[in-house]
């Protein structure tokens, strides 16, 4: 019987190896879970997760990514108090910060469709349905995972990337929305290896100090709640390793 529960979980600022390895713990109890069910021909439900997170300055280069994307040494990298990590998701390098709203969705994709083209293209929809709340037409990039804003125009620029990884349907790792983000980390890197093109956040785009990082949490669960017809609890804190 599929479980369309996802327990939510706010890490708030937390280092980004320590919330990959959590990450991982969860990933791999849904596949245990999995293979114990197929082995022993049980039912079992799989729980599904979702983790909020902000990190502290940290550059991440996905399997198929190229070092040279990576603009600085570890020297500059340390300068700028910045750390870097090799990680096993698609895409290639990103940048996560305070400020930045980074979502990791660890679903077990049985329990709502077996599609992760379609589940990657509602990632997106929950994010250009949350930027619409606030005035902003985003949308799609042909070939290019992620949100933009004026596709198609010489100002396009990205307001959120996307890397996930997949196995036996269970999902990891997803999106980062940048919201209060310090654009002036993406400098130092080619974003997503994708040349000839900028970034923006939330605040740039409505011309605002800050925005309620609370809020926009909100507003995306909402959405994702909408989008994969799911309900969502909240997990205790004491949950997170």
């Amino acid at each position: 019987m599929a479980n369309n529960h996802i327990q939510v979980n706010d890490l708030g600022l937390k280092d980004y190896k320590e919330s990959w390895a959590y990450q991982e713990s969860l990933f791999k109890n849904i596949l245990d879970c999995k293979v114990k069910n197929r082995r022993e021909g049980t039912a079992l439900q799989t729980p599904n997760y979702f983790l909020l997170v902000e990190h502290p300055h940290v550059y991440t280069l996905g399997k198929s990514g190229d070092l040279s994307n990576l603009l600085v040494s570890e020297e500059k990298l340390a300068e700028i108090g910045a750390t870097f990590h090799k990680i096993n998701r698609g895409g290639d390098i990103t940048y996560h910060g305070p400020g930045q709203v980074v979502g990791y969705p660890i679903l077990d994709l049985e329990n709502f469709f077996t599609d992760i083209h379609k589940y990657l293209r509602l990632l997106e929809e929950m994010v250009i349905l949350t930027l619409a709340e606030y005035g902003l037409k985003a949308e799609r990039s042909k070939g290019e995972t992620g949100v933009w804003l004026d596709v198609g125009t010489p100002f396009a620029r990205k307001i959120c990337a996307m890397g996930v990884r997949a196995s036996r349907w269970v999902t990891m790792h997803g999106f980062a929305l940048n919201v209060n983000t310090d654009l002036g980390y993406f400098d130092h890197m080619i974003p997503c290896g994708i040349k000839g093109k900028s970034v923006t956040s939330l605040n740039v785009e409505l011309g605002k100090p800050q925005l309620a990082m609370e809020e926009v949490k909100e507003k995306l669960l909402k959405h994702f709640t909408v989008l994969f017809e799911a309900e969502l609890i909240e997990m205790h804190k004491t949950q997170v390793v």
